[in-house]
């Protein structure tokens, strides 16, 4: 691994951290959270996810 490898994984590895800090990682916790809270509905599911996504997309372009 070279300087600039190492470089790249450090930076990612720090916006991991700040996605963690900043509840924007979805942990195996949080996925079962949602599946049961939708009734394991796959179309009520989707259907979260989909309007969640103009958040997401609002999150990553603070960054």
């Amino acid at each position: 691994m070279n300087e600039a490898d190492f470089k790249n994984e450090y930076e990612e590895f720090q916006k991991y951290k700040s996605d963690k800090l900043n509840g924007r990682i979805l942990t195996p916790g949080g996925l079962r959270f949602i599946i049961e809270s939708n009734e394991y509905d796959a179309q009520k599911i989707g259907r979260y996810f989909l309007e969640s996504l103009p958040k997401i997309r609002e999150w990553t372009k603070k960054e």
